[in-house]
């Protein structure tokens, strides 16, 4: 990893236990800040080049983990990867794959890298994979995906850790996802492209990086219609040829500036945004007293008076995000009443609420709802992130936390957020990165 990520000082390479931030709080946070390019919408399209034999292009390619996981996972199978990290561009060719495994150790480190299943078996006929690894935030089955190459004429086994999918030919289906994953949409849907025949997805996941992806294989000469709603159409090709694609913005960096804004009573405009993929956010915001103003590709984000206590479930897309629910949480401690949250999407997506007692945070917790009280003032402890979005919300708690907080295992955070600390230090937050410690 450490070699992939060259000159990206600010991304160490995972698994680094030592790594933490140190940061004073009570710092505002005003200025600009650019939005990196989306992380999950990252990892799908750079799955997808392994659909064709010519060069895909990838523009606005975010320097985290887990693009260097998924290029690891890439080169693995045998696909040419070159990495501009400065140009922040990405070029792919599978054109001499030579294995149709993911190696272990790479999809234990991230989910997503069972994403090449659907490729692999598309085009080549066979693929295998161990289940996906990646954040302990819950169940996440493959059962979605696993389901629905068989629909598509698949023979599906499990050899010790690996779920290995076989077909001559996929053949066109229709099929009922038991719950809209996005993942599973998309392995389904990247399998679907080279099927003989019309596939029909019903209860297909609606999210940005899923049209995204769409658009990416139509431009590859796919024939995909009704990607963003929850019924979609796959017609068939015989192959797919190569394209250049820019990601789309990452509404969850996005979003989550934007509460480190309205939290800190700072003035922030977000930079290469999409308003549009962020209204259940930008609702929320407002209820709570934020004012928040969207033009085109921007958006100002301020808070002028005292938080409001409300409520808030985390729901699959275009419902509140559950990558966004424990920033989201950490705002809520400083409004003032009762606010509840109800995370509908991942069973353990709660557990950073116990890091967040350490800090001073008034909050009960039964099964996937939460009580929070507040406003509550925050002190600075020692907390660990447990995954990458309870490693925001702590780091956001401790901007607005007395005196200093150090937010350990913050290898997470280097897998979906590009630079965190260097852009909240641009808007004026009292943020370092000490070396690794032995404690």
């Amino acid at each position: 990893m450490a070699s992939l990520l060259a000159g990206a000082s600010h991304v160490p390479a995972p698994g680094a236990p030592g790594s933490f931030f140190r940061i004073q709080g009570g710092n505002r946070l005003a200025g600009r800040v650019r939005v990196s390019g989306a992380k999950n919408a990252a990892v799908a399209v750079m799955a997808a080049a392994l659909l064709t034999d010519e060069e895909v292009v990838v523009e606005d390619v975010p320097l985290i983990g887990d693009v260097a996981i998924m290029v690891q996972v890439l080169r693995s199978l045998g696909t040419e990867v070159a990495w501009d990290q400065q140009a922040r561009l990405l070029r792919l060719r599978a054109a001499n794959i030579h294995t149709f495994t993911a190696p272990d150790e790479l999809v234990d480190l991230n989910r997503a890298s069972f994403l090449v299943m659907g490729p692999l078996l598309a085009r080549f006929g066979r693929a295998a994979s161990a289940s996906p690894g990646g954040d302990v935030i819950g169940q996440r089955p493959v059962d979605v995906h696993l389901s629905g190459f068989a629909a598509l004429g698949a023979q599906i086994s499990r050899r010790g850790p690996l779920y290995q999918a076989q077909a001559e030919q996929l053949r066109g289906s229709k099929l009922f996802m038991d719950y809209p994953s996005h993942m599973g949409t998309e392995n389904i849907l990247m399998a679907a492209t080279l099927a003989d025949g019309e596939t029909v997805i019903r209860n297909a996941s609606q999210e940005p990086e899923v049209v995204a992806l769409a658009q990416m294989l139509n431009a590859m000469g796919a024939h995909i219609a009704g990607a963003g709603t929850s019924t979609i159409r796959i017609g068939g090709v015989a192959r797919l040829g190569g394209t250049r694609q820019r990601l789309i913005p990452d509404r969850i960096e996005a979003g989550t500036f934007a509460i480190a804004a309205v939290l800190t009573d700072g003035d922030v405009e977000l930079e290469n945004v999409r308003c549009d993929h962020l209204e259940s956010l930008l609702w929320k915001l407002q209820e709570v007293g934020a004012e928040v103003v969207g033009d085109d590709d921007r958006l100002a984000v301020r808070c002028r008076e005292p938080l409001r206590a409300t409520n808030v479930q985390a729901l699959p897309y275009p419902g509140f995000a559950t990558d966004l629910q424990a920033v989201f949480g950490v705002l809520l401690t400083q409004a003032g009443g009762r606010s509840v949250i109800h995370e509908r999407v991942y069973d353990n997506r709660l557990r950073y609420l116990h890091e967040l007692r350490k800090m001073g945070a008034q909050v009960t917790v039964r099964g996937q709802t939460a009580e929070v009280y507040g406003p509550t003032p925050l002190h600075g402890a020692r907390v660990r992130g447990l995954d990458v979005r309870a490693g925001a919300a702590l780091v956001l708690a401790a901007l607005v936390a007395r005196g200093t907080s150090e937010v350990r295992d913050i290898y997470h955070l280097d897998r979906g957020y590009e630079g965190f600390e260097h852009k909240l230090g641009a808007l004026g937050a009292a943020i370092t990165r000490p070396g690794p410690t032995a404690h």
